[in-house]
């Protein structure tokens, strides 16, 4: 499972990307977005509502506390393809509530959300960093505490395991550790290599890349997650989606010169041919006139 967690100021930006997706240009292409999202709130705690009044509800509550310039807790949970099923919807529930307590929102408001939108099961956490009594839920040390709780949950669910990150581990793990991720690193760039050689655009690539068994995410960037839901940029790896779009740009380019180098090759030939057919023709009128002179 990997668990990522942020904090932000709007409730309503968030919101509405949880329940609406990316705004798109037109009223048929947000419908699209919607219905490929399927979005499903499956729990709701100290709140109620549509998208617009549970970010009235939260807006109001955040104001006991008007110091705080970020009162958005935003948690997201994903579960391996290999773990599809795995979880019921109370398990769910009960995993989140985990969550709160881990965290310390507890009895604060928050929203669960579970979206269908990629290869596998994710769900998002909206809470409110500020409860009832105007205290504020501390992010401390937030992205330790999220891949604790992970690698927690992973043991208690019987879920498949992901690799926290280094400066998360004991110094004894990060050996073994990195050695893993090093080797999942090559066999990431080998693919890249061998997709960029034979696609002709960015969406090739990434097709060629989902048939080896990765979840591409592409947008301003590109990064891919492996069957066990290691998580890579592309430029961990020198891949930026900059240095793709390059590399495909150079390989067309490589191979337009080979195809060039070809074809002159084969006019070459076609000449030398044409060349020698002619030479064997004029040997032959030679020899028939010698013929008619001798007679």
């Amino acid at each position: 499972m990997i668990g990522k967690v942020g904090t932000g100021k709007s409730f309503r930006g968030v919101l509405h990307y949880l329940f609406e997706g990316r705004r798109q240009e037109s009223k048929a292409l947000q419908m699209q977005e919607l219905e490929k999202k399927q979005v499903e709130v499956i729990a709701y705690n100290q709140c109620f509502g549509t998208r617009l009044e549970l970010v009235r509800e939260m807006i109001e509550v955040a104001k006991l506390n008007p110091d705080q310039s970020k009162p958005v807790f935003h948690f997201s949970l994903s579960f391996a393809h290999s773990d599809a099923g795995t979880l019921g919807l109370q398990d769910k529930i009960d995993m989140v509530e985990k969550l709160a307590e881990k965290f310390d929102f507890k009895e604060h408001q928050y929203v669960v959300v579970a979206h269908q939108d990629t290869q596998h099961e994710h769900l998002h956490v909206v809470a409110n960093r500020i409860g009832f009594d105007g205290k504020t839920a501390s992010d401390s040390n937030s992205y330790k505490h999220m891949a604790e709780f992970a690698r927690k949950m992973e043991l208690e669910y019987n879920l498949q395991q992901v690799l926290s990150p280094n400066k998360f581990l004991k110094p004894e793990q990060r050996k073994s550790h990195s050695q893993r991720i090093d080797n999942r690193k090559e066999a990431l760039k080998k693919h890249l290599q061998a997709a960029i050689k034979q696609s002709k655009d960015v969406q090739q690539v990434k097709k060629y890349m989902e048939q080896q068994g990765y979840e591409v995410e592409l947008g301003r960037g590109i990064a891919f997650t492996d069957a066990q839901q290691v998580r890579f940029k592309g430029s961990q790896v020198g891949y930026a989606l900059m240095d793709i779009e390059k590399k495909l740009k150079q390989e067309q380019l490589l191979r337009q010169q080979e195809q060039n180098r070809q074809a002159q090759l084969l006019m070459q030939q076609q000449e030398e041919l044409k060349k020698q057919q002619q030479q064997e023709k004029e040997k032959q009128q030679g020899r028939q006139h010698t013929k008619s002179i001798s007679r």
